[in-house]
């Protein structure tokens, strides 16, 4: 018998149902593509019910790209056949691209190879050719994943054809309605729509309506067609409800067992204003020529156990989603503003955190410990304000038992927000709009979110803790999320070295600038009136932040090890980090944690998801009802800052409301101008004249287009 032949009959270990890597290595070991059946008796799968597991564990590799059905039905490793998964990126014009998962240059896909995919899906490509340039093509191998089960989109009927067409502009096919599935959609109107057929070689993709929202033209519909187009959950399951209906605003004071009891600490909240849910709480007081501080997060691993109702809806939330009007909890209310918020004056469960923290604002000790707490005051970030940095007597006397410690507080943010400086923080500043709305939902007004001191002296106390969280999980090699943030790219790089090279600036660094070459290059950008675009610049030249169960380190925030552990209420990777840290606090060792190395690498993947589709889903909203706010202003006149320069005009924000809209390059003086796309600028052939990035401008609201989420402006001379 060939060694081969022996290594297929006979697998290293025995499973009832073998794990994904048992799977793969017996693949690699076999060499070749071998059926269920053959997996099944290799393993020594006897039972029905265990060969069916396996089956669908088979499925589960293919759709997570590990494993391809070939035409005779056997199951071959990825790996070994030069194929390249990811995510497809649709394109309005009609073609796309793939976004490896491995990383890499995208591959182009042609509108013929888009044809039968839509965006969002996941995919196998092969690389069919690669220019001089260095793109890349693909050609489609097979759909892994399906993104798209339902779409928003508007609902028009023409000559007794009935069609959706999607609302979200990456998707560039429209849907057929049979005459049976319209229900009582009108022409014109948006609706929610599933998709009963995807789209094929030769066949256009159906649908079958099944909400219709309404006409969609108000801003007050902005965030209804938002949450349907970006399929977010919003509704609970019967299930979860059964879960949670006997949960009470009170925890159970008889279970205190190996929980530290902290109530007499004046622990206090900071928030803002309109927060309701409060998931941290801090604590500072002297300690010899530092400080000591206790981070307590709300428990949230107490309440929502793992493979419960409650934890596979959090975990398919996997966020809380903000919009300007509302927001979609990752837990129910009887538990986000309830059981784990942390109001004043009543007792909480809590995962703490504490550190010992030296002269200089480096961290000497950590630990982490179960504790019930009360939190002593509900602060917002104007009365901080007005108490530790204007010391303002009527604020401080009003806090007179707890003042002390508020002071502690800020001198030991002032002292890690200075460490922090020396280490290379990169102090992007914050341009956030809050909108106002009045009692039918429409906007009234539009302004900037204004920053102070007490909203830094809460994040500096976060960041310590989670720091702090990420090392804990390093150093007991147990499984966890990791918030990772990778180096900017080369090409990224040379980009905006060739536009800071125009004005007179440089990052250092080389290939590989620090964090702390971007913070020397920020303190010089700060000085100047074009800093908020140069700012948006070094921002687009970063890659995402994300989650991963490596560490490999926080660019952005200059950490070696970063973890998220702070928010456990409205991030589903924080009560993960929060179950592994109990999990070694409560006497357990790292082998024996729930999560397979498997779990954490999907979760990761998954958690990087929902963060993204929460952001896109909120942005998407904003447009909205930036544009809504807009629709009366039509003849007005603003003055805004040239945002972006293209080769078909300038994008101008407005200054204070943040709005932004384009002036077409036909709404210029009449010239030829040519695009520089390394100085961002248009230049006119014959008058010479010269628009770039930064430039301050007065324009007029000319256009509001509501469907495209388009607003148009006229340059004033």
């Amino acid at each position: 018998m060939s060694k081969k032949r022996k290594s297929e009959e006979q697998p290293k270990r025995k499973f009832d149902l073998p794990e994904r890597e048992a799977i793969m290595d017996f693949l690699r070991e076999a060499g070749r593509p071998l059926a269920r059946k053959q997996l099944a008796d290799a393993f020594l799968i006897r039972d029905p019910e265990i060969r069916r597991a396996l089956g669908r564990r088979l499925k589960a590799m293919m759709r997570d790209g590990q494993l391809m059905r070939n035409r005779r039905g056997s199951y071959a490793l990825i790996e070994k056949m030069d194929l390249i998964k990811g995510r497809v990126i649709g394109h309005p014009d009609g073609y796309g691209f793939v976004v490896p998962d491995e990383g890499g240059k995208d591959l182009f896909l042609s509108a013929k190879q888009m044809r039968t995919i839509l965006n969002g899906d996941r995919v196998l490509v092969r690389e069919v050719s690669v220019d001089k340039k260095g793109k890349r093509e693909g050609s489609l191998v097979e759909v892994l994943e399906r993104a798209n089960h339902q779409l928003v989109g508007r609902f028009y009927e023409d000559s007794g054809v009935a069609y959706v067409v999607p609302d979200n502009k990456r998707i560039n096919q429209d849907f057929l309605i049979p005459p049976k599935e319209k229900k009582k959609a009108k022409d014109g109107q948006f609706v929610v729509m599933e998709i009963v057929h995807q789209p094929e070689k030769h066949r256009q993709p159906i649908g079958k309506i099944i909400n219709v929202i309404g006409d969609g033209l108000e801003g007050s519909m902005a965030v209804d067609i938002a949450i349907r187009s970006y399929e977010l959950p919003f509704e609970w399951p019967h299930t979860l409800e059964l879960e949670t209906k006997d949960l009470r605003d009170k925890i159970d004071l008889d279970d205190l067992e190996n929980r530290k009891d902290i109530r007499d600490l004046p622990l206090v909240t900071i928030d803002g204003a309109d927060a309701r849910d409060f998931d941290d709480a801090v604590y500072c007081e002297k300690e010899g020529n530092g400080w000591r501080l206790l981070v307590a997060i709300a428990d949230v691993s107490h309440y929502v156990k793992n493979k419960t109702a409650l934890d596979s809806e959090a975990r398919l939330r996997g966020t809380s989603v903000y919009f300007p009007d509302r927001v979609i909890p990752m837990l129910p209310e009887i538990l986000s503003n309830g059981l784990c918020s942390l109001k004043p004056e009543v007792d909480r469960y809590s995962l703490v955190c504490e550190l010992s923290i030296d002269v200089k604002g480096k961290i000497k000790r950590s630990s982490f410990f179960k504790g019930i707490i009360k939190s002593a005051a509900r602060l917002t970030y104007d009365e901080m304000q007005s108490i530790v940095v204007d010391k303002d007597q009527a604020a401080r006397q009003k806090r007179e038992k707890i003042v002390t410690h508020l002071d502690d507080l800020f001198q030991l943010y002032q002292c890690l927000h200075e460490q922090r400086k020396k280490n290379g923080l990169i102090d992007f500043s914050s341009m956030e709009a809050k909108f106002e709305f009045d009692d039918e939902g429409h906007i009234e007004a539009i302004h900037q979110v204004e920053r102070n001191e007490a909203h830094r002296l809460i994040e500096e106390m976060m960041l310590s803790a989670n720091v702090a969280a990420g090392e804990f999980l390093e150093k007991h090699e147990i499984q966890g999320l990791y918030r990772i943030h990778d180096t900017p790219k080369i090409e990224k790089l040379d980009n905006v070295r060739s536009l800071l090279s125009q004005i007179g600036l440089s990052l250092g660094g080389g290939e590989e600038p620090t964090s702390k070459d971007y913070a020397k290059l920020m303190k010089v950008i700060r000085q100047r009136e074009d800093a908020p675009m140069l700012e948006t610049i070094l921002l687009r030249s970063m890659p995402l932040a994300a989650y991963s169960m490596i560490n490999e380190g926080h660019f952005g925030l200059g950490f070696p090890t970063y973890s998220h552990f702070t928010s456990p209420i409205r991030r589903y990777p924080d009560l993960m980090v929060h179950r592994a840290i109990e999990h070694i606090i409560n006497g357990n060792i790292a082998e024996t944690f729930e999560y397979s190395k498997q779990a954490v690498l999907e979760l990761a993947e998954h958690c990087s998801m929902t963060e993204r589709r929460a952001e896109e889903a909120s942005r998407d909203a904003v447009q909205r009802l930036k544009c809504a706010y807009m629709k009366d202003k039509v003849g007005q006149e603003f003055e805004g800052i040239v945002s972006s320069v293209t080769a078909f005009g300038l994008f101008v924000v407005l200054d204070d409301i943040f709005i932004e809209g384009l002036i077409h390059i036909s709404n210029l003086p009449i010239d030829y101008y040519h695009h520089d796309e390394v100085t961002h600028t248009l230049r006119g052939e014959r008058g010479g004249q010269v628009f770039k990035l930064g430039q301050r401008l007065k324009v007029l609201v000319s256009r509001v287009d509501m469907d495209e989420r388009k607003i148009d402006f006229e340059l004033i001379d």
